[in-house]
């Protein structure tokens, strides 16, 4: 991440650190600085050595008998050799000669920002994650291109998000139609595990996998939050999923054959006796099987009918993809792209849409406004936030606070360029420590760490909204901004509004 690093050091007055100490800590900090660069290039070197082995290998194998034992010996043996040499596994080293001709060979100048330390290793993994479907040298140059001035600005975890959002504005293919070829592959199937277990994994649709998700949570904590709040003479062992005559089971009934009540007692037992602690996931385990077996929660009792609860999945789509002139794909909040005809099928069903209105050249988050009566300067801060506005946080914006950027009671106005979205830890950083952070046109915070560095936090939403590139050949207003619509949050089946952030 880009840091302004002062050349000499000399503390300022602090209340909670003495100068020598924070002098000590600037050189503790230059001193893990310097130390991460030696490791980044020591990546970029590590890569440049694996490569050469890996043609080593290929070499032999192409000298060879041409069947696939005979090509993976050589790459077995030499992975043999320097995982002794190095003490690992030999099965990690061979992964690593298969993935780093990709990084040496595919994405050179990912590996010249590692050589040079503007990244990290962990950078340079996530890079080659989001452009591995990238088909073409000139694909993923242009994702290069515009990656890495994110890369050395952002942390890995933040890389890992936009990254693939990035490769699929290059993507020589549309997304559609690599959706519809996917989507031709779904299915389910079961993986059997130890302990008279196993996985249910469902290959299907993000929206749908995301939106079944938020339901099922919402049912979870619907039937955690109608536990009582005290029970007398509880006497009784804590239930676990499928134990003893009071057990939960997935079909409605008890392990005895009585039916479940909904705090997992069969009917007839005294229900102090019997505790539900049950965590969320296994909750939301035992509520998808219950829904998939019965097609209905019939054995949890919640706050509310469970039935009733619907699915909440946020999305966003270009307005001229919106109105069918192009098939750029939408994005599914906190998750990723999807395909174009899903994100519009999705808009229609909405109750109410948000309109998002960018700068056409930055990308950055003027206003949001809405057809509906809505809290509107709420709905522009999380739509340019998306997560906490600390370097690298991404908790997201919905479990925030709003924080005023120059505190309220000091005048700070309560306008979009004076507030911010901050978890409660950078939150309490920013009022209870020596850190500080003021606010830049554009929404970038400015943060000042107890020595002195200063690093910036550019909104997610400024790369989220980049403008697309045939965006003046179809609707401009007259201030030169172009619109893009971020539907609400809606029930992916039957199009319900909330004011309720997703769980994203």
């Amino acid at each position: 991440m880009a840091t302004d690093v002062p050349a000499v050091f000399e503390p300022a007055a602090h209340p909670e650190f003495l100068p020598a100490e924070l002098v000590e800590l600037d050189a503790i900090v230059r001193a893990l600085v310097d130390g991460d660069a030696a490791v980044s290039v020591w990546h970029a070197e590590r890569a440049e050595l694996m490569t050469a082995a890996a043609r080593i290998a290929g070499a032999v194998a192409g000298r060879g008998e041409r069947t696939g034992r005979a090509i993976e010996l050589p790459y077995r043996a030499i992975a043999a050799e320097l995982g002794t040499a190095l003490r690992v596994s030999d099965r990690t080293v061979q992964r690593e000669l298969s993935e780093a001709p990709r990084l040496v060979e595919q994405f050179p100048d990912t590996l010249t920002a590692l050589r040079a330390a503007r990244i990290t290793g962990a950078h340079a993994e996530a890079i080659l994650r989001g452009g591995a479907h990238l088909p073409d040298p000139e694909a993923r140059a242009a994702f290069e291109a515009l990656i890495l001035p994110i890369a050395e600005r952002e942390t890995p975890g933040r890389v890992r998000h936009l990254a693939p959002i990035i490769a699929e504005r290059v993507h020589p293919r549309t997304f559609t139609e690599r959706h519809t070829t996917a989507a031709a592959c779904r299915g389910l199937r079961v993986v059997d595990l130890p302990d008279g277990m196993a996985e249910l994994i469902a290959t299907i649709p993000a929206v749908h996998a995301h939106a079944i998700r938020d339901r099922i949570l919402q049912m979870a904590h619907s039937v955690t939050d109608a536990r009582p709040t005290s029970r007398r003479g509880s006497r009784g062992v804590a239930g676990t999923s499928g134990t003893g005559s009071a057990g939960f089971g997935v079909n409605g009934l008890g392990a005895g054959g009585e039916r479940a009540t909904g705090n997992g007692a069969a009917e007839g037992a005294d229900e102090h006796d019997v505790r539900d602690l049950r965590t969320i996931q296994q909750l939301c385990a035992d509520v998808f099987a219950d829904l998939a077996l019965t097609a209905s929660p019939t054995a949890h009792t919640g706050t509310t009918a469970l039935g009733t609860i619907n699915a909440r999945v946020q999305v966003t789509i270009p307005v001229l993809a919106l109105m069918g002139h192009t098939d750029t794909p939408g994005e599914l909040a906190g998750i990723g792209p999807i395909d174009a005809n899903t994100a519009r099928e999705l808009a229609g069903a909405a109750t109410g849409w948000d309109r998002v209105l960018t700068h056409p050249i930055t990308g950055a988050i003027l206003t949001v406004d809405r057809y509906t009566p809505s809290r509107d300067l709420k709905r522009t801060l999380r739509t340019r936030d998306q997560h906490c506005r600390f370097p690298g946080c991404r908790w997201p914006a919905h479990r925030c606070d709003i924080d005023h950027t120059t505190d309220h009671a000091h005048g700070g106005p309560t306008r979009h360029d004076n507030l911010a979205h901050l978890c409660r830890r950078h939150h309490t950083l920013k009022h209870a420590t020596a850190w500080s952070v003021t606010q830049k046109p554009g929404g970038i915070l400015e943060w000042t760490s107890p020595t002195g560095r200063t690093h910036p936090d550019i909104p997610t939403s400024t790369v989220t909204f980049s403008p697309d590139p045939n965006w003046k050949h179809a609707t401009s207003s007259a201030d030169g901004t172009v619109g893009h619509w971020s539907r609400a949050r809606t029930d992916a089946r039957a199009g319900t509004d909330t004011d309720d952030a997703p769980p994203f």
